[in-house]
């Protein structure tokens, strides 16, 4: 059976994203456990510090994982960051392993730190270790955005540590978007856009089901050691051949056979008119919500209408009377799911269950539960390991504190009449001065940021500022129904702005001020300068520590998402091209609109954003920065920007230029010619990286194989070899071999212009080709019209020609 489900979950789901990492390892380890390849996690590392160590441990701890990965370990002394590349949008699996060994200088056991992800969440604060036990802790995060950042940053005095991690994509359908909450009034508690913890994932039956016979790789422990007391009429069952996955139900990916084929149940038939419980117990942290899953299969002989039970958390009823014969047709052995949230107070850390007998409609006095699954929400500060402080109870306080409370309150009061008086005196002399303009934007008098009347920008730039209290009412509140993305520097909400302006807030995370350099950086730049190709800013807000900007809202969202990895319509030929060319005018007008080049910095994908029109605007100028000046070739500064996109030249010296950008440019269009990501783990090795596996079949004179499919047969063959040709220059490793940006832009637009023209009837087709001459640069091309589209031409043979010609200009 074991080898059956593992055939079956293999071919139920493939994650697009399978980052597996052995921390402080050289070399990849083959774990024992399922046959899977961790490599060595340095590649991973954005920004590796000199005070980073890799440790050896002289044991091997016993863990259901795999052993072998607990025997290595990086060590951080300052914090650190873990970059993966994201190419599948939506919830994944992020696994930390922790192993606490002895080795050299360090105690790993008096390590304290904390973990973050995206600079949005907190996984864990002030994390000890202290025990020399394996420790699994297993996440769920909605990535929306194209890298996951995880940081690990070491307490005061102290370091931190990780043996290994995993990131994982897993379906969609895994998570719902929301749950309904058990207390009353029963409201739809939001999921999408929160992270969760695994508390507990039980297996009923008490069987334990290991990783490798789950599509997720998730461990089942067994039930027994949760029931709160067993009685005469608990049975553990086991009838594996009964489960029977339905088309409408859950499907082996919500969980396995193993699971619905075993469960726990009361059996009291004996017993006329018994009503029991069966209670299992669960430790949590007071004072988060959580999201319950409890999973049925009625796999028992008998008519599965017969089998009525009621539900119960913590002594609140969940579901009263529920007939699982109802819900699943009457089929036998079809599995069903009853998904809930609960809100567990600060003065109770216990999350019981209880499954009971009902005696409804005849039923049979049995109960059954075959599985169930408890994920700690984090909180509003998108805190997982921290308690809001603003909803403690004044219950749980000390007595001898209340007097305290109720003295401040009422010097608060006080304080509070006599400067409501000076409030209302400001506010008179103000009420008549002129607000702001129809377009929304504020004067430094209508908001004053973090209580003091100053800003963290210039006088210059004030008038792009808004209250927060506009941006509230724009955003709801900051709705999470509005909530349109998620990326390292936080939310993206769509607003409406009192005179009915559409834009799109970006808002920082509130727990973390890490992007305030680039909140400056991106401010200051986009208040520079305006042009059509580049998003513009509408405003921005720095009160009360927040920091928000405002930008035009553009309909169509993000190129890449109109390439791959979305259901969005695809883009023909001609509309990339047009894209490639907005992009390129505002990269052009960056890099030549002032004394000093203005770079870029992260120039992808997913920062070309596209209009109504699909016009193309290049956007998220969080990195950019000023150019050399006149006497000088480069700036030297540390490397930042997306993997997969960054310039060989920059990342090796430290050398920024704008040639840079140039390569991140040329990255792009073959991204758009592929129809594919940048980094893409799930292929072969030879093209994980598309960079790599461009080079290689140019290399080979295999590169028709890079064309996506959609666009065979609509593109000019004259259009396309100048494309490519434009693209590959862009992408020399020494930046002195690309291209200025003006030169790709004048390509791209000659490009458009082949593409443009139509072949004429009764016209002779020409297959030679001719010399062209381009800024002193030879070049061979087809003759306008030559070969009209592609239908019916060999793409072997007009790529066949373009090595022809390169060869041709290397004598």
């Amino acid at each position: 059976m074991s080898t059956m489900c593992l055939i079956k979950c293999s071919l139920e789901f493939d994650p697009k994203d399978n980052y597996l990492l052995d921390c402080g390892s050289p070399t990849n380890t083959n774990t024992s456990v399922g046959n899977r390849i961790f490599t060595s996690d340095h590649l991973f590392l954005s920004n590796p510090q000199p005070q980073q160590q890799s440790l050896t441990s002289q044991s091997t701890p016993s863990t259901t994982y795999g052993s072998s990965l607990l025997t290595t370990a990086t060590v951080f002394n300052k914090a650190s960051n873990f970059t993966f590349p994201i190419n599948h949008h939506g919830r994944h699996f992020i696994r930390l392993y922790f192993f606490p060994f002895v080795s050299n200088n360090y105690n790993l056991t008096s390590s304290k730190f904390s973990v973050s992800a995206q600079g949005l969440f907190t996984l864990l604060k002030d994390f000890q270790p202290d025990v020399q036990t394996p420790i699994v802790k297993e996440y769920s995060l909605n990535i929306t955005s194209d890298e996951l950042v995880i940081t690990f940053d070491p307490s005061p005095n102290s370091f931190a540590f990780i043996n290994a991690i995993e990131v994982v994509s897993h379906p969609d359908e895994l998570i719902p978007v929301s749950a309904l909450t058990v207390e009353l009034p029963k409201n739809h508690h939001n999921l999408i856009t929160h992270a969760l913890e695994t508390v507990a994932r039980i297996n009923m039956g008490n069987q334990t089901v290991y990783p490798d016979n789950d599509t997720s790789w998730r461990l089942w422990n067994s039930d027994g050691p949760f029931i709160i007391k067993q009685n005469n009429f608990v049975r553990f069952v086991t009838n594996l051949s009964a489960v029977n996955y339905t088309e409408n139900g859950p499907s082996v990916d919500i969980a396995p056979v193993s699971v619905y084929g075993t469960a726990t149940k009361l059996e009291t038939e004996f017993i006329p008119g018994a009503i029991l419980n069966n209670t299992w117990s669960f430790n949590v942290d007071p004072g988060f919500s959580y999201f319950v899953r409890f999973h049925f299969c009625d796999i028992i002989e008998r008519p599965p209408s017969e089998l009525i039970l009621n539900v119960y958390l913590n002594a609140m009823s969940v579901a009263k009377d529920l007939n699982l014969g109802e819900q699943t047709s009457n089929i036998l052995g079809a599995p069903f799911i009853l998904d809930v949230v609960t809100k567990v107070s600060n003065r109770n850390s216990m999350i019981n269950v209880s499954i009971g007998t009902s005696l409804a409609h005849g039923a049979f006095p049995q109960s059954i539960l075959n599985g169930l699954e408890i994920m700690k929400i984090s909180n509003s500060k998108g805190n997982l390991d921290e308690v809001d402080t603003g909803t403690v109870s004044l219950t749980s306080r000390s007595k001898q504190n209340v007097w305290i409370i109720a003295a401040s309150a009422a010097a608060g009061a006080l304080l509070f009449l006599s400067v409501l008086g000076c409030l209302i005196f400001i506010f008179c002399r103000r009420r008549n001065k002129k607000s702001s303009s129809n377009t929304g934007h504020f004067t430094e008098e209508n908001s004053s940021p973090n209580g003091n009347g100053s800003s963290i920008f210039s006088k210059s730039k004030v008038g792009y500022r808004f209250p927060l209290i506009a941006i509230q009412e724009a955003t709801d509140k900051f709705s999470e129904s509005l909530v349109i993305g998620i990326g390292g520097f936080g939310k993206v909400y769509k607003g409406t702005l009192f005179d009915g302006t559409i834009v799109a807030v970006k808002r920082g995370a509130p727990q973390s001020h890490q992007g305030l350099a680039e909140f400056r950086t991106e401010v200051e730049m986009l208040s520079q300068f305006r042009h059509r190709h580049l998003v513009s800013l509408i405003g921005y807000c720095d009160e009360r520590d927040e920091m928000i900007i405002i930008y035009e809202y553009m309909e169509n969202g993000t190129l890449k998402n109109h390439l791959y990895g979305s259901d969005l319509p695809k883009l023909n030929w001609r509309q990339r091209l047009e894209i490639c060319i907005g992009a390129a005018r505002g990269l052009h007008y960056l890099h030549t609109s002032s004394s000093k080049a203005i770079i870029h910095r992260d120039v992808k994908s997913a920062n070309i954003l596209l209009d109504e029109n699909f016009m193309a605007k290049v956007a998220d100028f969080g990195l950019s920065k000023n150019g050399p000046e006149l006497d000088q070739s480069h700036v030297s500064t540390a490397v930042k920007g997306s993997f997969g996109y960054l310039d060989p030249e920059y990342m090796t010296r430290q050398q920024l230029t704008e040639k840079s950008d140039v390569y991140s440019f040329g990255v792009v269009m073959f991204e758009i010619l592929c129809g594919r990501p940048v980094i893409d783990p799930s292929r072969p090795r030879g093209m994980v990286s598309l960079v790599e596996w461009v080079k290689e079949l140019q290399k080979n004179g295999e590169l028709e194989k890079i064309v996506d499919p959609y666009l065979v047969g609509e593109m000019k063959i004259e259009s396309l070899k100048k494309f490519v040709d434009i693209a590959d220059k862009c992408i020399a490793e020494e930046g002195v071999d690309r291209p200025p940006m003006g030169n790709v832009l004048w390509n791209l637009e000659y490009a458009l212009q082949l593409e443009g023209t139509e072949i004429r009837t009764g016209q002779t087709v020409n297959d030679s080709p001719t010399n062209h001459v381009e800024n002193g640069v030879s070049s061979t091309v087809f003759s306008e019209g030559s070969m009209g589209n592609l239908d019916g031409v060999s793409m072997s043979r007009v790529f066949s020609e373009m090595v022809k010609g390169e060869k041709q200009d290397m004598r």
